[in-house]
């Protein structure tokens, strides 16, 4: 059984023992007009029962956490301030001074009291202090303010009050943890970060390895004694490191075998990732990095720059340089300039 069930089961209690008290005339004499009572009781439970178990609307105050059940809609609000208006006024009017303070006049007070507290927990606040203001006004009218006091009415204020601080302090779990939940989902969050980056490091180090492990022990073995050939392995070696420090978006398979083959011809390939490529997601960079491909396949430059691009609409940007006219005093020419557009 839910926790709505059960409070829906005790306030239907609460509600048939105050109707009940209204039915049992311990003193018919006093009663002149029995039919006020009657009205008064017809009124009551429909509206009190419609409180208790309407779903209501989902316009809740901006105070109230998202878990929180919906408010009672306006047309309800309206009906339980009738109702107070009504009822608390009825019974009193329907019996003799003498019978004011019989049991099934006074049922009034603890009924509105009763429903007034619905009203609150449905967080009606004003509604239910608007009722309960009426509730007050009417039977100190007819019994005056002690006497109303001892017969309910300070009960019934009481009771309001305690619902208020209910909600209040269940709102207040409510958004700790709505709070509690935003926390969950950041730490995972920062966790699944951090786990990809542990990932990321993993791969560059195998990489490292890969790429610098084979020249390195060829090193040790001859006593750092290498062949031209070997100390240009070494070269194209620390300049894969490099690359994979300082341009590592910017690679995959086709272009480091694009890069390796282009300096194995003797070209000198830079690369820059300044953040340019980030927002662009695994489609975007795949595409972007099989233009960088295709541009170093079809390059001869004997320097190529490769650097990313803070501009919106260009992603990358790629200028190659080659040796001038020594004899006419030329500055390095630059033979190649393409700019790798941002995908959309």
């Amino acid at each position: 059984m839910t926790v709505r069930a059960i409070l829906s089961f005790l306030g239907v209690a609460l509600t048939a023992y105050l109707a009940a008290r209204g039915l049992i005339w311990t003193s018919p004499e006093t009663v002149v007009r029995g039919w006020l009572i009657v009205a008064a009781l017809v009124v009551y439970l429909p509206v009190t029962l419609l409180w208790i178990f309407a779903l209501g609307v989902r316009d809740r105050p901006r105070s109230a956490p998202a878990a929180a059940p919906p408010r009672a809609p306006a047309w309800q609000v309206v009906l339980a301030l009738v109702v107070a208006v009504f009822v608390s006024n009825a019974t009193f009017l329907a019996v003799t001074e003498a019978g004011r303070t019989e049991p099934f006049v006074t049922w009034v007070i603890g009924a509105i009291g009763a429903l007034m507290m619905i009203v609150m927990a449905r967080r009606r606040p004003v509604a239910a202090w608007t009722g309960i203001a009426v509730l007050a006004l009417s039977t100190s009218v007819w019994l005056g303010p002690v006497q109303a006091m001892g017969l309910g009415l300070l009960g019934s204020i009481v009771w309001v009050a305690a619902a208020q601080l209910v909600v209040f302090a269940l709102d207040r779990a409510a958004k700790d943890a709505e709070r509690l939940a935003e926390l969950q989902q950041a730490a995972s969050a920062w966790q699944a970060s951090q786990s990809g980056r542990q990932r990321e490091r993993r791969l560059h180090v195998q990489r490292a390895l890969q790429t610098a492990g084979p020249i390195l022990s060829l090193t040790i073995e001859n006593g750092g004694n290498l062949r031209p050939s070997d100390k240009a392995a070494a070269r194209r070696a620390e300049a894969r490191l490099r690359d994979e420090l300082r341009g590592n978006r910017l690679l995959d398979d086709e272009v480091r075998t694009e890069i390796d083959a282009a300096r194995c011809r003797g070209a000198a390939i830079s690369l820059f990732d300044e953040g340019g490529l980030d927002g662009l997601g695994a489609r975007e960079l795949a595409e972007v990095r099989r233009e960088l491909a295709s541009i170093l396949r079809e390059s001869v430059s004997e320097r190529v720059i490769i650097r990313t691009s803070p501009d919106e609409q260009i992603a990358v940007t790629v200028v190659g340089r080659s040796s001038g006219d020594a004899a006419a005093g030329d500055d390095d020419n630059v033979d190649l300039w393409r700019e790798i557009r941002r995908p959309r």
